[in-house]
């Protein structure tokens, strides 16, 4: 069901959100009936706090929620996210004096609380509705919001029922909702029509490996999208460990990101011209699966040792963005779970980056902190460039010593990009714990960031 505000009405239930140091004011101004039903609650004002005061009819009045101290604050996000899921039934309407961006970041949080992946099991809906405060720009949130659920139902779907032929599906449905073309290049037509790493990784799964391409829009500038769609990663002959396959489901959660954004963009009818390009494989184990050791020729011509089966989605996404640069679009951006190193460096919560444009480091850094969708710099340190050059090919698709794997696998994927602007997103994709607005599992990161970022980044 897709994610909307309540209608606005009469009869929806003011919602006072109240600081710690608004409290005692706010309350000099109540019934003394309010003050008691506060007080009688131990309510402070403090963050996640909830109170709902009842009139004669026994049904919702008003209710309050704590919004704590600006340090608090700091410390999380979508607040009134976690107010949304202890209040009663019924509509409310926000009706503090909350400055116009502060309200549109906790609409938004709220209607992602009302989330629910629900394909496998029913699960209780959130009860508690927000009516859109004014001056937010209620269809943009609901666009954003509904793009980030499409992202956590595809990366939630279990990998047996989100194969490579239903992220497929998935993209076909999204282009027939939107009016976009698509076509997808599927098995050995990858090899006749030159992408040989997709096919080399995928060749021995049981589905069919396969390139996604889909175009939306004829004017403005063009930007393409580019996202790892690993279906389900088992390491290849360098089989991965029990425990660490167990979050492989998500390891098309680029390919879930870029068509969570795609969705906003078109949606919102931003003027560009959209492409969006995924690889999507399963890595999987077989007697034709490729090997540590072989040197396999990319659609660029570079040739890539394979030290490791595991650093299989750098491939697939080096035939991909080979394709993008041939365009040579004003744009280009690659999504993708690609490194474990990324995410020791900066954890589950922050979107690291890559970019040497300071005018995209700057559009994305503002959007990110205006969207609460936060991102991390890092750098394309060129001086590592000489580790992924193994000698006996051009390039090496894991390199030994374990340090900087995160940098050099951008590195990697930089070399197929020659003629077109680049940045490259190494994602996590997963929610490891709930949070307000965020339930655990999977999760879109960067991609509101770059919504809001697209008018700077492209001139429109």
């Amino acid at each position: 069901m897709p994610l909307s505000f309540a209608p606005s009405s009469d009869t929806s239930i003011p919602l006072h959100v109240l600081s710690e140091e608004q409290l005692d004011a706010w309350l000099g101004t109540q019934p003394e009936a309010t003050q008691n039903a506060l007080a009688s609650q131990g309510f402070t004002g403090a963050l996640g706090q909830t109170v709902s005061i009842a009139g004669p009819d026994g049904l919702p009045l008003m209710a309050v929620a704590g919004y704590g101290t600006a340090a608090a604050r700091r410390r999380g996000r979508f607040h009134l996210a976690g107010a949304a899921a202890k209040l009663p039934k019924g509509d409310y309407r926000i009706t503090s004096d909350l400055d116009a961006g502060t309200l549109a970041v906790e609409a938004l949080g709220w209607l992602l609380a009302s989330y629910r992946f629900d394909r496998y099991r029913k699960q209780p809906p959130l009860l508690a509705r927000l009516v859109a405060p004014e001056g937010i720009n209620a269809p943009r949130i609901e666009a954003q919001a509904n793009g980030e659920a499409l992202t956590r139902d595809l990366i939630n779907t279990p990998a047996n029922d989100m194969g490579p032929p239903d992220l497929e599906q998935a993209a076909r449905d999204l282009a027939g909702r939107q009016g976009a073309a698509i076509t997808v290049i599927t098995g050995d037509d990858l090899l006749a029509q030159n992408f040989p790493l997709i096919h080399t990784v995928g060749r021995a799964a049981d589905r069919a490996p396969r390139l996604i391409d889909m175009r939306w829009g004829d004017t403005g500038p063009k930007l393409t999208l580019v996202g790892k769609g690993v279906c389900f990663d088992t390491g290849g002959l360098n089989l991965k460990p029990g425990a660490s396959m167990g979050l492989m489901k998500k390891d098309m959660g680029g390919a879930a990101a870029v068509l969570g954004l795609a969705q906003m963009i078109m949606t919102m009818d931003v003027p560009v011209q959209l492409r969006v390009l995924i690889p999507a494989v399963e890595n999987a184990v077989a007697g034709n699966a490729f090997r540590p050791g072989d040197i396999l020729t990319s659609r660029k011509g570079l040739t890539v040792e394979i030290n490791n089966t595991d650093a299989e989605g750098r491939l697939v996404l080096a035939d991909a963005l080979a394709l993008a640069d041939e365009e040579q679009p004003d744009q280009v951006i690659s999504m993708a779970t690609l490194t474990g190193a990324a995410r020791v460096a900066v954890g589950p919560d922050l979107a690291p980056y890559f970019s040497d444009d300071s005018a995209f480091v700057s559009a994305l850094e503002t959007a990110a902190l205006k969207e609460c969708d936060p991102v991390w710099r890092m750098p394309f340190h060129a001086p590592y460039e000489a580790m992924i050059e193994p000698g006996i090919a051009d390039l090496d698709n894991a390199p030994k010593g374990g340090f900087a794997g995160c940098i050099t696998a951008a590195l990697f994927l930089r070399r197929f990009v020659s003629d077109s602007p680049y940045a490259h997103f190494d994602i996590y994709g997963w929610q490891p714990a709930d949070a307000p607005a965020r339930p655990k599992g999977g999760t879109g990161q960067a991609t509101r960031a770059l919504f809001d970022a697209l008018p700077a980044l492209l001139e429109l």
